[in-house]
């Protein structure tokens, strides 16, 4: 896998999509629906925050993650999510950043120890930058 042209293709599907929710109006974009995580607002901003928190282990951060602010928050509600509009903006901003420190990546393959909490007890699993930037990709089919 060759991580810039899988995060180039992202970012045109993403536009895709974009194009879309352009025409929705906000009730829309925010109606709850039986079905995933229950309204296009709360799965894209799930998406956004869980692209942050990728990138940060593929940045090399091996401890815990900063928690995220409410605007990258993965587990927000439909109402707290960021505006259409809002999110679009802050998500280019975002992928911007993304696709310069994905440039930046020499080492793929190394394995790191990584820290997180499960049930709020600290988790300790290996995975390499690959590995995040796999998941960072399927994450996104998976929603």
């Amino acid at each position: 896998m060759e991580p810039l042209r899988c995060y180039d293709y992202l970012l045109a599907s993403r536009d895709r999509v974009f194009g879309w929710l352009r025409e929705l109006n906000d009730d829309a974009y925010r109606s709850v629906h039986p079905i995933g995580l229950g309204s296009i607002a709360r799965t894209m901003h799930h998406l956004r925050g869980a692209e942050w928190a990728y990138m940060h282990r593929i940045r090399g951060v091996t401890g815990l993650p900063p928690k995220p602010t409410p605007e990258l928050d993965p587990d927000c509600d439909h109402q707290t999510a960021l505006s259409f509009p809002r999110l679009e903006a802050a998500w280019r901003d975002q992928s911007e950043r993304v696709r310069t420190d994905l440039e930046s990546v020499s080492d793929w393959s190394t394995p790191m120890v990584c820290e997180t909490k499960s049930e709020g007890d600290p988790y300790f699993y290996r995975a390499s930058r690959s590995d995040f930037f796999t998941q960072l990709v399927i994450n996104k089919a998976h929603h």
